[in-house]
């Protein structure tokens, strides 16, 4: 099979884009990215380093700021048509940003964190995150076959036990409770999403996109979660393979750099 075009995507929570504008564009260059969805970037959409972005072979934004610890937005190489991007926070975050590029919707997500207490009754923050997670779950049911979408981001749970250094341990905390893992599987279901990055590394080896900055070592500890996720529709997902394997990939040495956000890349090749 032939295919016209190869798409190279990527997902990176950021933690503020304009204090590691220099990682991103050393990441760009690096791994010769398309398209690079953001997360955290902490601040503005008149504050965003536009200019950077165009330098660096990225000139098609899509922004959607706020200034604190939210904002989302989309470089691509390719030009991008904004679309309406599924309505999931109630307390009106910059949280979701959506593009169709080449065909392909891409939604692009900062999932609430959720605090610390696991319990909606006593903790606001984790309410609110059980609520973004029914409101995305109820945007994805009854696609069409044929719908060619990308979730992409930093969904902040780890659902599966080889995705948190311990699951025992994690099982009471915020990104990997039970409560959690169940409304994001049922995210997944609705739009009977494929989960790229596990058909690139099968179960059960373990598998991680975030460590904690309270390592000194974040290799020798190795306390790492699986918070940053791509998922494709079905008719989508194949084009994520080449040579018989799926394409994407964590791309945890970017976490080693100087200054590094919390979070590592996450990417994928399609063939369009």
């Amino acid at each position: 099979m032939s295919f016209d075009r190869q798409i190279h995507l990527a997902t990176w929570n950021i933690n503020s884009v304009r204090l590691r504008i220099d990682q991103v564009r050393q990441f760009v260059e690096e791994a010769k990215i398309d398209v690079l969805c953001l997360q955290e970037i902490k601040c503005h959409e008149g504050e965003f380093p536009s200019q950077a972005f165009i330098d660096m072979g990225l000139p098609h934004l899509a922004i959607c700021g706020q200034k604190g610890w939210h904002g989302v937005a989309i470089a691509s190489r390719h030009p991008l048509e904004r679309i309406e991007a599924p309505v999931a926070c109630r307390e009106g975050h910059a949280r979701v940003v959506a593009v169709r590029v080449l065909g392909v919707d891409v939604h692009n997500y900062y999932v609430p964190a959720g605090g610390d207490e696991p319990d909606p009754q006593i903790n606001p923050k984790f309410d609110h995150k059980l609520d973004f997670l029914r409101n995305m779950r109820a945007a994805y049911s009854g696609l069409a076959p044929d719908a060619r979408i990308l979730v992409v981001g930093d969904l902040n749970i780890a659902p599966g036990e080889n995705d948190v250094w311990s699951h025992r341990q994690m099982l009471k905390v915020v990104s990997h409770t039970p409560v959690e893992v169940e409304a994001l599987r049922a995210v997944e279901a609705a739009g009977a999403f494929v989960d790229l990055p596990r058909r690139a590394v099968p179960e059960p080896t373990k598998l991680y996109s975030w460590w904690s900055y309270r390592a000194q070592d974040f290799r020798s500890s190795n306390r790492g979660l699986r918070l940053d996720h791509i998922w494709a529709t079905p008719s989508l997902a194949p084009l994520a393979d080449a040579d018989g394997a799926c394409t994407a990939k964590v791309h945890d040495a970017v976490r080693g750099w100087e200054r590094p956000s919390d979070h590592a890349p996450v990417s994928v090749i399609l063939s369009l």
